[in-house]
């Protein structure tokens, strides 16, 4: 699954027509309408907005809308895009400024869907995980062998804190955690131990971790 981090925006031409494509992150509908009404306000002199949105890591909604262009050629193809991006929780408006020349049905849909994936190319999209937090105190003899552990299981080392012993927080993905917790008995013969926090749900741009949602 993937989500938009950074909204993005972008334009292409087609027989003068100008198409925009805005990307933005939506938690719900409301977000969707806020998005929808103040891209109408800012191309107020537009001839159509059109869009889609999905929302739910299920994809339990989603919604499209030609806005007067022909039925078919317009928000079914931005949906589609979206659909094949695999990002949830995601709205996609395409702008269209007439150029004065009709583009046909097969030229409706190639620019709009060419729109759609241009906004996205301009956006920030990131790889979200399930995932669990949690945490091993360790001795500092211990503490090179688990940095190298999680290193080459790519488990995130979210902060460390030096005292004692070295308390390590972490995030481990969901299918990982099982093996790691037994990679750790075993090369430790039981004198470390994970302890398990939050269920989450997170991603990682630039580097940078995000929780997205969290539950014990």
């Amino acid at each position: 699954m993937k989500r938009v981090h950074k909204d993005g925006s972008a334009q292409i031409t087609e027989k003068k027509s100008r198409f925009i494509g805005d990307v933005y992150n939506i938690e719900n509908e409301e977000d969707a309408l806020y998005y929808i009404n103040e891209t109408k306000k800012k191309y107020w002199d537009a001839r159509h907005h059109c869009y889609a949105y999905i929302i739910g890591n299920n994809n339990e909604i989603k919604r499209f809308s030609d806005d007067g262009e022909p039925s078919g050629t317009a928000g079914k193809p931005i949906l589609d895009v979206l659909d094949k991006s695999g990002i949830a929780n995601c709205l996609i408006i395409v702008t269209r400024y007439f150029g004065g020349t009709l583009l046909g049905t097969g030229g409706l849909i190639r620019a709009y869907s060419e729109a759609a994936k241009s906004g996205i190319e301009a956006s920030g999209i990131m790889e979200v995980k399930k995932g669990i937090q949690a945490q091993i105190d360790a001795d500092y003899n211990s503490f090179g062998k688990i940095q190298y552990m999680c290193m080459e299981r790519n488990i995130i080392i979210t902060d460390t804190e030096y005292g004692e012993n070295v308390h390590i927080n972490m995030i481990i993905e969901e299918s990982e955690y099982a093996h790691f917790q037994k990679a750790v008995a075993d090369a430790f013969a039981g004198r470390l131990e994970i302890v398990k926090n939050d269920n989450v749900i997170f991603g990682i741009y630039d580097g940078m971790v995000q929780i997205l949602t969290s539950n014990n």
